[in-house]
């Protein structure tokens, strides 16, 4: 297995030094791909926390709950770090987010249960000011792209208000991006 990765690690070096335009991000991109991989699981990025070894967070999930405006649920896993916002829209749950998470509107806006609402930091001005301006706001409300997933919102649920405002053109949903 270290032969494989050693030969294959050498053949992208070489193809490396032949393209004068690739980048070393590419390159060094790739390389760390092999080397997480499971050809060479010895070298796959680890982290030792007490006496075990954990994968990296980008690699742990959070599973949660989308509760839409209809009262459909949608039972999603994605990794630590992501935003509510993104993690809606790479599974078709309908939140606007028209400022593409720039903290310029309020469509993002959900409401969160109380025990998970108070795991969170609090919300800063800038997105206390933007809450100010959504749609039926209650105690328990933020915006969505700024509620990052960590290990301790496992089994969270987000509910959609009933309507968003959108000052630019009632009803438009813009595309995915």
């Amino acid at each position: 297995q270290q032969n494989t990765f050693r030969e294959k690690t050498s053949r992208l070096l070489v193809a490396f030094l032949q393209r004068p335009r690739a980048s070393i991000a590419n390159m060094i991109r790739r390389i760390s791909a092999l080397a997480s991989s499971r050809l060479v699981p010895s070298l796959a990025p680890t982290r030792l926390i007490g006496r075990r070894y954990t994968t990296p967070a980008a690699e742990q999930k959070v599973t949660f709950t989308f509760v839409n405006k209809d009262g459909s649920t949608k039972q999603i896993s994605e990794p630590v770090g992501t935003n509510l916002l993104e993690a809606a829209h790479r599974n078709d749950v309908d939140l606007e987010g028209a400022c593409e998470a720039s903290l310029a509107c309020s469509t993002c806006h959900v409401y969160l249960e109380d025990k998970f609402y108070a795991k969170l930091p609090e919300p800063t001005d800038e997105e206390n000011d933007m809450l100010d301006l959504a749609f039926e706001l209650k105690e328990n409300s933020r915006l969505g792209c700024q509620v990052k997933l960590e290990p301790g919102l496992e089994g969270m649920v987000v509910r959609l208000p009933p309507a968003t405002r959108n000052m630019a053109v009632d009803g438009y949903k813009p595309p995915k991006h």
